[in-house]
C-alpha cells in the first residue's frame, strides 16, 4: 500500500514537472530587464484573469444547463427589466477591464519612457543588414547575418544558433539604460529582442526609439518583426550585455579599429588604392552571395567575373549597387561611402 502511494506521488510529481516545463516552452522568455520583467507579470496576471473568468462563466452555463434542464420540469426564469440584473453584470464586467487597465497603462507608459539613457544607439535597418551608430562613443559599424550559406543551403548540419548569428553583436554594459533610435534605409524593419523586452518599428524617413537596462551578463537575441522583403529571416540581432569594465575595454578597441581602417576621401586615389580599398569592401559585402572567386552560385547569384554589368559604364555598376535590383536578391548598399 505504502508503494503504490509512493508511485502515485512520484508520477504526480513527473506530472507537475512535464507541466512545468511545457508551460516554459509556450510562455514567454525568461526576462532580463526591468520592461522585459513587466511585460512577463502583466502577461501573467491578464491570463489568470482570463482563466478565473472562463471557469467563473462555463462552470456556471453548464450547471444551470445540467440543473434547470427542460427534461426535468423545470421553467425558464423571466428577468425582463430587472434592473439589479443589469447593474450586476455591468458593474463587474467595468470593474473587471479597470483592473487590466491600469497594471496595462503602467506597463506602455513605462515602455515609452525613454529620457535620461545612459547610452544612446541608433539602428538602421537595411535589407540584408543593420547599421548601429553609438552616438555618444562616436562608434559605428555594420552587423550581418554570420550563419555559414552551406547551412542555409542544406549542405552542413544546422548550427545551434542556426540564423539568430551576426558577425557584430551590439555590445551594452549590464545596469545601463539604453536607448534605441531606430529607423530605416529602405523598407519598414523591426528592432525586436523577447528577453529584454524590446520591440520597435523601424520605418523609412522616421526616427522611433525604446529602451532596456540589461539585469545579467550574457547573449541575447532577436530577430526583425516585419516582412521586409526577401530573405527577411536572415536579419537577426545579437545583444551582448557585458560588465561595464568589459565594456570600456570594447569601446576602446571599437575606437582602436576605426582609426586603423578611417578612409580619408580628400586623398588623391590612384588606381591600386581603389583596388585594394574595393576588395576590401567586397569582402565584407558581396562575397556572401556572389563568392570570393566572383563566379556566384549558378541559378541563384550570378557571376561578376566577365559580367557585362562589372564590365560595362561604370555610372550604370555604381547605381546597380547603390539602388540593388528590383525582383532579385540584390539588395540596395546605399551605405557606402563614395570613396
Amino acid at each position: 500500500m505504502i508503494r503504490k502511494g509512493l508511485r502515485s506521488i512520484a508520477a504526480a510529481v513527473a506530472w507537475l514537472a512535464a507541466g512545468a516545463a511545457l508551460a516554459n516552452q509556450y510562455n514567454l522568455p525568461e526576462p532580463q530587464s526591468i520592461i522585459a520583467r513587466e511585460i512577463y507579470d502583466l502577461h501573467t496576471l491578464i491570463m489568470w484573469i482570463i482563466v478565473v473568468i472562463f471557469v467563473v462563466v462555463f462552470g456556471a452555463m453548464t450547471w444551470e444547463i445540467i440543473k434547470h434542464r427542460k427534461s426535468v420540469g423545470h421553467e425558464a426564469e423571466q428577468f425582463h427589466e430587472n434592473t439589479t440584473i443589469e447593474i450586476v453584470w455591468t458593474v463587474i464586467p467595468f470593474l473587471i477591464l479597470i483592473g487590466m487597465a491600469y497594471p496595462a497603462t503602467k506597463t506602455v507608459l513605462a515602455m515609452k519612457d525613454t529620457s535620461n539613457p545612459d547610452i544612446t544607439i541608433k539602428a538602421t535597418g537595411y535589407q540584408r543588414k543593420r547599421g548601429y551608430d553609438y552616438l555618444q562613443e562616436g562608434i559605428s559599424f555594420y552587423s550581418s547575418l554570420a550563419t555559414p550559406r552551406e547551412q542555409i543551403e542544406g549542405a552542413a548540419p544546422k548550427g545551434e544558433h542556426y540564423l539568430l548569428e551576426v558577425d557584430n553583436a551590439v555590445v551594452v554594459p549590464v545596469g545601463k539604460k539604453v536607448r534605441i533610435i531606430t529607423t530605416a534605409n529602405d523598407v519598414i524593419h523591426a528592432w525586436w529582442v523577447p528577453a529584454l523586452g524590446i520591440k520597435q518599428d523601424a520605418i523609412p524617413g522616421f526616427v522611433r526609439d525604446t529602451w532596456f537596462k540589461a539585469d545579467n551578463p550574457g547573449t541575447y537575441r532577436g530577430q526583425c518583426a516585419e516582412l521586409c522583403g526577401k530573405d527577411h529571416g536572415f536579419m537577426p540581432i545579437v545583444v551582448e550585455a557585458v560588465t561595464p569594465e568589459k565594456y570600456a575595454a570594447w569601446v576602446a578597441g571599437q575606437k582602436t579599429r576605426m582609426a586603423a581602417t578611417a578612409v580619408d576621401a580628400e586623398k588623391p586615389w590612384t588606381l591600386d588604392d581603389l583596388k585594394a580599398h574595393g576588395a576590401k569592401v567586397y569582402a565584407s559585402n558581396c562575397v556572401a552571395c556572389h563568392q570570393a572567386t566572383g563566379m556566384g552560385m549558378p541559378k541563384v547569384f550570378p557571376a561578376l567575373s566577365g559580367s557585362k554589368v562589372v564590365n560595362g559604364p561604370k555610372d550604370a555598376q555604381v547605381q546597380l549597387v547603390l539602388n540593388g535590383r528590383s525582383g532579385t536578391a540584390m539588395a540596395p548598399f546605399k551605405h557606402l561611402s563614395d570613396v
